[in-house]
């Protein structure tokens, strides 16, 4: 018994040390690790193996209770850079199609992290693909009469999207309220954070158009910029863009901004997978990992 309360002691003050290391680590080289944050597309997957180095769980390092010689100290890193590294090994060279082996291991990796299940179709539905160019969308009105000026006003939203403007005809699913009395949260942040998908072109969609835009309405899906790791929840809220853009989907501003893909005259590789999720309980909007992925 005493022996597992050594343990237990010194379990508990080597956490603690961890805790005060990555504090100063942190501290002492912000601006390194603000630059890593934003500028992941820069880093090689060698350099991710060396941080990797530096997050071995404490319980690897603890000396067993009748070994009390041994100490240790390591160092935590965003979950996010994980993300990264775990993804882009099976991503494609080119944007664009992946091979099911490819999507299915991404969807694995993306469900481990975020800790519900992420999948590149559901019930036998899919887009033309799940890892595709993203340019910016405006905003869309949400009740009829809505406009730029007033589209802030409402639980306090944040303006600082307005130099987006916003579309002058209807999402592809029309308004999402009957009017600026009826809109609910939900209204407003399925707008927020919308993205407009190529429905039209999903395997299926000729056959079975019906079908397929009654299921595409709203469908919750979880967007990840493999770059520097930031993802979003979103819903489909509207079709498009044309495929001549070169692009395979669009984000609203605000998603845009989250995403770090605030340029729509670029095309910026994202992933875009489908949530399931039948009990509408994951919000919408940014998301962090909430595991190391292994769980």
């Amino acid at each position: 018994m005493q022996d597992n309360n050594q343990y237990k002691n010194l379990k508990e003050k080597l956490e603690q040390r961890n805790k005060s290391l990555k504090e100063r680590i942190v501290t002492k080289h912000k601006e390194a690790f603000d630059w890593a944050q934003n500028n992941t597309k820069q880093l090689a997957a060698g350099a991710m193996g060396s941080l990797l180095l530096l997050t071995t769980p404490v319980s690897n390092f603890l000396p067993k209770p009748d070994d009390s010689t041994q100490s240790a100290q390591f160092v935590d890193v965003p979950e996010n850079l994980f993300v990264i590294t775990d993804v882009k090994q099976y991503l494609p060279d080119a944007v664009g199609q992946m091979l099911p082996q490819q999507e299915e291991k991404i969807s694995e990796i993306l469900s481990g992290y975020y800790g519900f299940s992420i999948k590149p179709e559901v019930n036998g539905m899919r887009l033309n693909t799940a890892y595709g160019y993203i340019g910016l969308e405006q905003h869309l009105k949400r009740y009829p009469g809505d406009n730029i000026n007033e589209h802030f006003e409402t639980f306090s939203d944040s303006n600082q999207f307005t130099s987006s403007g916003m579309a002058p005809g209807l999402g592809g699913f029309g308004y999402f309220a009957h009017s600026k009395n009826e809109m609910t949260r939900q209204d407003i942040d399925r707008e927020k954070y919308y993205i407009a998908v190529q429905s039209f072109i999903a395997p299926g969609f000729s056959e079975r158009t019906r079908e397929y835009i009654n299921f595409f309405k709203y469908r919750k899906m979880l967007v990840l910029n493999p770059n520097n790791g930031r993802a979003v929840v979103v819903v489909i809220g509207d079709a498009g863009p044309a495929v001549w853009t070169g692009k395979h989907l669009g984000g609203s501003p605000e998603v845009m901004r989250h995403l770090e893909r605030v340029d729509g005259r670029s095309k910026g590789p994202v992933l875009y997978f489908f949530i399931d999720d039948p009990e509408e309980k994951i919000p919408l909007g940014p998301i962090e990992p909430i595991t190391n992925g292994k769980n």
